[in-house]
């Protein structure tokens, strides 16, 4: 089957970067490794300047424009980093860009493309709405349109991720790579399996948006809540993209929401790396299906960094729960002097931090002379939350712990 790139497309893609973008390092996380039983490689795609692996196609991209199109400009829609890489690349070529973003794009990433020079316009309550109103805009006014993903430059500058990679660290045998429209891995999968015949290629998708997958099966996806991992919500595949994928692609998986947001905090909290929740997906995946990956040598993409700091502060928060790190119990106590210095005895003897309390009387759980507490605490770990809980029911308190 003919595809749309080859990796000799990738490869001269490489050479046209190379004076523009810096290979982005690859390491191998120790930590990680211990956890799932393979050894884990990272590609730092968060470092790119814009903070996301979409420099790599859309420069190249740019970089062919004709001198009559760099003269028009360029109209580009996105959800943010794509639109970013655009406007960007395409100040510093010095051809006027156009993105066109959904009305409620994170602000960082509408802020980050404004100060870029690009003219802005948020038009459509989704990103399919926007493409409609780009592809309008471009007709209209006769500028380039720059696609997110279903462009053969797109998706082979994309594709020099994996040159790189392999490059690097030529015994990785499986590949983890984040699907949302596929241009990433339809790129890598070309280069990667040009390389390395035997190599696995593992895409991955949100369980709430998991177009390709159900473009693949011949059906139609059913998409649900909104999702942490916004860079990979595509709600449609991409023609080119699914040709490369149902060709070079070995499975693809879905992760869930709760995986996407432990893969942030682990990466955060131990690899000291700030990623999106797409940008964590792989690692979502390895960490939800590891039988799949015991042994192997597995790289996986970080692909974006561009998380808004407020909800990067939700997942943090979030994690220290889910860990147990951060306990709220609920205990009933004496309505009398002396009772809630009790039980903030116990946890300041066992080295406890307490966050907040909420003292109710009138609780009508609780009797008339009595009260309840909500306490929330913070542990250095499970264990030690589990020692403080354990020393209340010594002490006489009747302690139950509040779900997340």
């Amino acid at each position: 089957m003919s595809l749309c790139v080859s990796v000799s497309d990738i490869r001269a893609a490489q050479v046209r970067l190379a004076e523009h973008l810096s290979p982005t390092p690859l390491r191998f996380s120790r930590l990680l490794s211990g956890r799932t039983g393979a050894k884990i490689f990272l590609k730092l795609e968060n470092l790119q300047f814009t903070a996301s692996f979409k420099e790599r196609g859309a420069l190249n991209r740019l970089l062919q424009l004709s001198g009559a199109e760099r003269e028009r400009g360029v109209c580009a829609v996105s959800d943010g980093n794509h639109g970013l890489a655009v406007a960007y690349h395409a100040h510093r070529l010095g051809i006027p860009a156009t993105i066109v973003m959904a009305q409620h794009t994170p602000f960082i990433k509408v802020e980050h493309t404004q100060e870029h020079g690009a003219r802005l316009v948020l038009l459509g309550e989704t990103l399919q709405e926007a493409y409609q109103h780009a592809r309008q805009i471009s007709s209209s006014e006769g500028l380039t349109f720059i696609h997110p993903y279903d462009d053969p430059t797109i998706i082979a500058g994309q594709g020099t991720t994996a040159l790189e990679m392999l490059s690097s660290t030529p015994g990785l045998d499986t590949l983890v790579v984040q699907i949302g429209g596929g241009g990433l891995i339809s790129g890598v999968a070309v280069a990667a399996k040009a390389l390395s015949p035997d190599i696995r290629i593992i895409g991955v998708q949100a369980v709430s948006h998991p177009s390709m997958l159900a473009a693949l099966r011949g059906e139609s996806a059913v998409y649900r809540a909104d999702t942490i991992g916004e860079g990979i919500a595509a709600k449609s595949a991409g023609t080119l993209t699914q040709q490369i994928i149902r060709a070079l692609v070995d499975e693809i998986v879905l992760v869930g929401e709760a995986g996407m947001e432990h893969g942030v905090g682990l990466l955060l909290n131990h690899e000291k790396t700030v990623t999106e929740g797409a940008g964590a997906a792989g690692l979502a995946a390895v960490l939800a299906y590891p039988d799949r990956f015991q042994g192997r040598n597995v790289g996986l993409i970080l692909s974006g960094g561009n998380i808004d700091p407020r909800l990067l502060a939700s997942v943090i928060m979030r994690e220290l729960v889910r860990e147990q790190r951060i306990v709220t119990m609920r205990i009933p106590i004496a309505d009398k002097p002396g009772a809630l210095s009790a039980v903030t005895r116990v946890v300041a003897e066992e080295g406890g931090n307490v966050l907040d309390i909420f003292h109710k009387k009138l609780s009508t759980e609780a009797t008339a002379r009595s009260a309840t507490l909500e306490l929330s605490l913070e542990a250095l770990d499970q264990q030690h939350a589990h020692r403080i809980i354990m020393k209340m029911h010594e002490a006489g308190f009747e302690v139950t712990v509040v779900p997340p």
